[in-house]
């Protein structure tokens, strides 16, 4: 088992003791092989890798029984990782392959949601690229999909794919231009958007655009988002050359592009609440654990952790974590025992694989209270 133990020097995040399972036993995880270290103020965080050997993983989401569903961007698969584990980590099974997916460059099998009432219609959301459009679709392990929203704009780049239920029990999903910059800014094109539906693909009661999914507007490339412990919503944005956003979403709100990248005026568009040049960032993936979001970044390879104040602005400065340890990181996700899962993405024809690539990353923090022991 592959693990390496990370000092956390951020003297602005404060973790305590990892709390026990609620189950009041530690979940069925293999233990790392080195322990964390300390040093000074510093916090501590240790990676362990869980899976390895996979192509591409793209979206993650847990099932009720703590096993974790991976999507596979070129080959269309859909894995199961865990919860039972062998000597080299967590089992992993191919449990279903989508049809009709038209992977190339960004494009392919991207985001997955699991229902929050799974356990009566154990339902899951996928999105994916196709030779017409990007398309959001509902299924059941083994059978086919059904699309619930079609019409998604699709090219080579700027796919955006980030799928997930809100604390609302509404469905959101993340949207690229597609390389078409105008769409952004032209709410009657699902390009460039953040989307808020019902699981059967209607627009959600309160949407800002009377019978319109779209829920913001004026992003380039959105993938990675997630709510805060205030149920606040935050998503991470590719820029072009520049600036690379970490944005809070509100509703109906314009996040500028292709007018700006980075910040503006702060009036007639929303500023990022961090941004960072894109040689450090590119960052695909964005989990919240209580106060803390963490991004995982594709070109950066890194994590960047950015600690929350109670009213849901940042405090003190973001921190850097594992950088080039493991290459392009491309999800993140808060696991059900409050750890964080993160992959890589270094099959993505822009990395550089290691022989154990593509893998799956858990993050325990130290003195805290993101992973339990």
């Amino acid at each position: 088992m592959s693990s390496v133990a990370l000092l956390m020097a951020a003297a602005g995040c404060s973790f305590g003791q990892p709390d026990p399972d609620p189950a009041g036993e530690p979940p069925n995880l293999p233990t790392p092989s080195a322990s964390a270290s300390q040093g000074g103020a510093g916090q501590q965080v240790v990676a362990t890798v869980l899976a390895k050997g996979l192509r591409v993983p793209w979206g993650i989401a847990f099932l009720p029984d703590g096993a974790a569903l991976v999507t596979e961007r070129n080959t269309g698969r859909i894995l199961q990782v865990g919860p039972e584990s062998g000597p080299d980590g967590l089992n992993v099974t191919v449990v279903q392959t989508i049809p009709d997916v038209a992977a190339a460059g960004e494009a392919g099998l991207l985001g997955i949601a699991v229902s929050p009432s799974y356990v009566d219609d154990r339902t899951l959301f996928v999105y994916y690229t196709t030779s017409q459009d990007n398309r959001i679709a509902k299924l059941q392990l083994g059978g086919r999909p059904t699309p619930v929203l079609t019409g998604i704009p699709k090219a080579g780049n700027h796919d955006g794919g980030g799928l997930g239920f809100g604390p609302d029990g509404n469905l959101y999903a993340s949207t690229g231009d597609a390389g078409n910059r105008s769409a952004s800014q032209d709410p009657k094109n699902l390009g460039g958007k953040i989307l808020r539906i019902t699981p059967d693909g209607k627009p959600a009661a309160g949407n800002p655009f009377p019978g319109s999914p779209v829920w913001s507007l004026g992003h380039r490339n959105v993938q990675g988002f997630a709510w805060d412990a205030g149920k606040r919503m935050y998503a991470v944005e590719f820029g072009q050359n520049t600036w690379d956003e970490l944005n809070q979403i509100t509703k109906g709100a314009n996040y500028g592009w292709p007018q700006v990248e980075g910040q503006a005026d702060g009036k007639r568009y929303v500023d990022p609440i961090v941004q960072w040049p894109t040689s450090e960032a590119s960052c695909s993936g964005l989990a919240a654990v209580d106060r803390l979001l963490v991004t995982a970044c594709l070109r950066g390879g890194r994590l960047w952790a950015v600690e929350l104040t109670d009213a849901g602005t940042v405090l003190g400065q973001p921190r850097e974590l594992l950088t080039g340890r493991y290459g392009r990181l491309r999800a993140a996700v808060a696991a059900p025992d409050g750890s964080i899962w993160v992959s890589t993405s270094n099959h993505d024809g822009r990395g550089k694989p290691a022989p154990e690539d593509d893998r799956i990353l858990r993050l325990v923090f130290a003195d805290g209270g993101a992973g339990r022991s």
